[in-house]
């Protein structure tokens, strides 16, 4: 396994992203609250740009059977990523599809003092 060191912690503001060429793929670096995730920029519908998508939130909807009625509250906030070219949505944290059972190809992201460390 290679490691990369991609940035230092404070050029990766809570929310930001950076894409990278490591070994020949994209791979973006997300600060999700403090938390450093990475994917492959490459979305199992049809291979596109994933992680130049726009992070965002979901409707969670409840059904209630006796009033016959549906309440909707909006959720996950800057959590859900979007593919650019089709708009499937994955959840930022853990890289699943929110509709499939896809999921974004992940990699090992650790600090070493200020360093962003990136394992593939």
């Amino acid at each position: 396994m290679s490691e990369h060191t991609v940035a230092k912690t404070g050029e990766l503001d809570e929310g930001d992203r950076l894409l990278v060429e490591l070994e020949g793929r994209e791979i973006a670096v997300f600060n999700v609250d403090g938390e450093y995730l990475a994917y492959t920029n490459w979305c199992a519908h049809q291979a596109g740009p994933i992680c130049e998508g726009t992070l965002s939130g979901t409707w969670d909807a409840e059904y209630d059977k006796e009033d016959l009625e549906v309440s909707m509250e909006w959720c996950n906030e800057d959590e859900v990523l979007s593919c650019p070219w089709h708009g499937w949505e994955y959840d930022i944290t853990d890289g699943k599809s929110l509709t499939s059972k896809a999921q974004l190809p992940s990699h090992p992201v650790r600090t070493e003092g200020d360093d962003i460390v990136v394992s593939l």
